[in-house]
């Protein structure tokens, strides 16, 4: 019988994950634009054009940055087709993840991402997204004082739901942001019960 299920995406073959070692990885990966690029290319594959489209950046400014993850070894073409008299270059990542350490570039990289993704929520048309039967973006900050083996735990649970987010099949008209976050906040400290008032 046929697996009538659409295809995960990205819609090209990949390895599942790659470390980053090389000094030229950090600062092609860390850099915003083409941070933004290797998250699109989760998706699928794309030429310059579309990426540009959607970058809201010049074909030229993208071009160099995809020659940049090129050369890291972070992106590459997957397949080309003939346009005319053109020929079209689909590019995607060499990786669905990419492994690093909190090391030069990749410093900040979290509240990077957190802006990047508070940046996509503010651009959402709420009233649209409702009018179009989806749901509004939706955000929750929550605190809670627990041991760091619990905090752990946490972060492993937090990855597998991301793993299923992204095993979701290609389907649908409408992208998905998915924003994941674990990290040590300024909290009120445990009470003591010493009777002091200080």
């Amino acid at each position: 019988m046929a697996d009538d299920k659409p295809p995960r995406s990205p819609d090209y073959d990949l390895a599942d994950e790659l470390a980053v070692e090389r000094p030229e990885q950090y600062r092609a990966l860390f850099e915003d634009t083409r941070a933004r690029i290797v998250t699109l290319l989760l998706d699928r594959a794309a030429t310059t054009t579309e990426l540009a489209e959607v970058l809201g950046k010049p074909k030229g400014t993208v071009g160099h940055h995809l020659k940049v993850l090129e050369d890291a070894g972070l992106v590459r073409v997957v397949r080309t087709e003939r346009v005319r008299a053109l020929e079209a270059r689909y590019y995607g990542r060499t990786a669905r993840v990419f492994w690093y350490d909190h090391v030069a570039e990749a410093r900040g990289e979290a509240a990077r991402t957190l802006t990047r993704a508070a940046q996509q929520a503010a651009g959402t048309d709420e009233v649209a997204a409702r009018e179009a039967g989806m749901q509004p973006p939706f955000a929750y900050l929550r605190q809670a004082r627990i041991p760091a083996e619990r905090a752990h735990a946490w972060h492993e649970r937090l990855g597998a739901l991301i793993d299923e987010f992204l095993a979701e099949p290609a389907e649908g008209d409408v992208t998905y942001a998915l924003v994941v976050g674990l990290h040590p906040a300024p909290g009120l400290r445990a009470e003591r019960s010493t009777g002091d008032d200080a």
